[in-house]
């Protein structure tokens, strides 16, 4: 497959100096007719949501097959290629495969940026920091200035929601921005520990707009230099397919009557 050209250098750049700018906001696409409606709405940059892609080809968050996840990715950058928009792409953890091999992979799709999370996807648990970072140092070797790796720490995701503690997620950020992360991402960081953790991380910071947590530009104002969703936009769209299917299906019911 020859790969489809990306500016990963352009793309690092727009998570820096955002000050009065707001953050960097990044819608997820789920498939390449979703990609081109937010390309069509103006935005220039995307980053793939792994949830969202599992759920469009019927499988469950997570379970994925590393092959099906590459192909829905490239389409999606296929699809917005001529116009211009770069994509990153939600890998989760890397599929267990070798950091030179997953680069490469990763690159032939046209992705300019990957999430790399530290949670074990097959046991759901946080692997151990310094292997994280030592793999990441990896694969940032295997890519070279030619990806923009956002490292995703799942310590919010993964500890006690109840007592939420900023220390373990700053500390995972810190060797993570050392083994070369160009951004990293405290997912479910509370609102109130962002401030914190940007102070203390030395790289940009990847927050989450939550349908009922700050609007993005509030993220940004906490000092998230990049917004990104998740699987939210997925999830809003298909309610509203629900609706819809419901509505029709009275319609045919009243019709039947």
């Amino acid at each position: 497959m020859t790969p489809i050209t990306g500016n990963a250098a352009a793309f690092r750049g727009l998570h820096h100096d955002r000050a009065g700018r707001g953050p960097l906001v990044l819608p997820g696409p789920w498939d390449p007719a979703s990609a081109r409606a937010f390309a069509a709405a103006g935005f220039r940059a995307l980053a793939t949501p792994s949830a969202g892609i599992a759920a469009s080809l019927g499988h469950d968050d997570g379970s994925t097959p590393a092959d099906e996840m590459f192909t829905a990715v490239a389409r999606i950058a296929r699809a917005v290629a001529e116009d211009g928009v770069m994509v990153s792409a939600d890998i989760e953890d890397g599929y267990g495969l070798p950091p030179a091999e997953l680069v490469e992979r990763l690159l032939e799709t046209g992705a300019v940026g990957c999430n790399l999370e530290d949670s074990d996807r097959t046991t759901g648990r946080l692997k151990d920091p310094a292997e994280q970072a030592e793999w990441l140092a990896e694969v940032r070797a295997a890519a070279g200035g030619r990806l923009v790796i956002n490292a995703r720490t799942d310590t919010f995701l993964r500890g006690d929601r109840a007592a939420p503690d900023a220390t373990s997620a700053i500390a995972r950020a810190r060797l993570y921005a050392l083994a070369g992360a160009d951004c990293v991402y405290p997912i479910l960081a509370p609102a109130e520990l962002l401030p914190e953790i940007t102070r203390a991380v030395p790289v940009p910071v990847n927050a989450i707009a939550l349908p009922n947590g700050p609007a993005p530009l509030e993220l940004g104002e906490m000092g998230a230099a990049r917004v990104t969703f998740g699987g939210g936009l997925h999830r809003r769209t298909m309610a509203m397919v629900e609706d819809l299917a419901a509505g029709l299906r009275k319609t045919a019911d009243a019709t039947a009557d």
